[in-house]
């Protein structure tokens, strides 16, 4: 008998296989324990596997509805890209000088008759944008409303780059975000002409409070919106500045 268990011990180098044979009624069980922690040893190799391939694979899907657009660029110029990019993220926005919107739930080709037209408001709520993606908006030097609301992917690193329309932006939504943490939003010190800003519900602030103070500082001409906090301050006006709490 002896024999026959150094036999199957010596054939059965495999863990995969060792493991099959120890829970057999062919050699006596190891104690539950060690069962218990080669059973979760296994299940734990095959998690972190499975949880890496999944962050890869999240990773690149950002990557590509971020790309710049610079094959639709060299067909159509700046704008077009910058629209074409808008709605393939599901966007929507509206040219300089139009009336109409163009979204993605009623997508058109005939933004392209518009080569030559700036965007002037820009909708990226509920979409994926992240920093990497605003590269295709740099030559929108007349964009005046932004809107982002709950957008996973938007942080500090999205809003330092929001520089770029620091010299025409004037509204900016940025709620329900749940990346941007209070200091973020010293970023948005750039955004002088910024007359509207909505800071409503994000989850990462701690004390919105002490937060909206310093954003009247920082921007004291600007229309602070902060909503969904448990805070109760009035509403004031000073210099041309009033702050909404509800």
């Amino acid at each position: 008998m002896a024999a026959v268990s150094w036999a199957l011990s010596r054939r059965c180098a495999r863990p995969a296989l060792l493991a099959r044979l120890l829970s057999s009624n062919a050699v006596t069980k190891p104690p539950l324990r060690s069962r218990l922690l080669l059973y979760l040893t296994k299940r734990f190799y095959d998690v972190e596997a499975l949880v890496t391939w999944m962050s890869k694979f999240k990773r690149r899907g950002l990557l590509k509805k971020n790309a710049y657009f610079g094959f639709t660029e060299n067909l159509y110029g700046k704008h077009v890209a910058a629209a074409y990019f808008t709605l393939n993220l599901k966007g929507g926005f509206r040219f300089q000088g139009q009336s109409d919107w163009f979204r993605a739930e009623k997508f058109s080709w005939d933004f392209l008759n518009h080569k030559d037209c700036l965007l002037e408001e820009i909708d990226l709520s509920y979409t994926l944008i992240n920093f990497e993606g605003l590269d295709n908006f740099v030559e929108q030097k007349s964009l005046r409303t932004l809107s982002l609301k709950a957008c996973p992917e938007v942080d500090g690193w999205f809003l330092s780059k929001l520089y770029m329309f620091q010299d025409s932006l004037e509204e900016l939504d940025i709620s329900h975000c749940p990346k941007i943490t209070a200091g973020d939003l010293a970023a948005l010190r750039h955004l002088k002409g910024l007359k509207r800003l909505n800071v409503s519900s994000l989850p990462a602030i701690s004390n919105p409070g002490l937060i909206v103070i310093l954003l009247e500082e920082m921007l004291p001409k600007c229309h602070i919106i902060a909503d969904g906090y448990a805070f109760d301050l009035p509403q004031k006006e000073d210099n041309g500045q009033r702050v909404e709490m509800q």
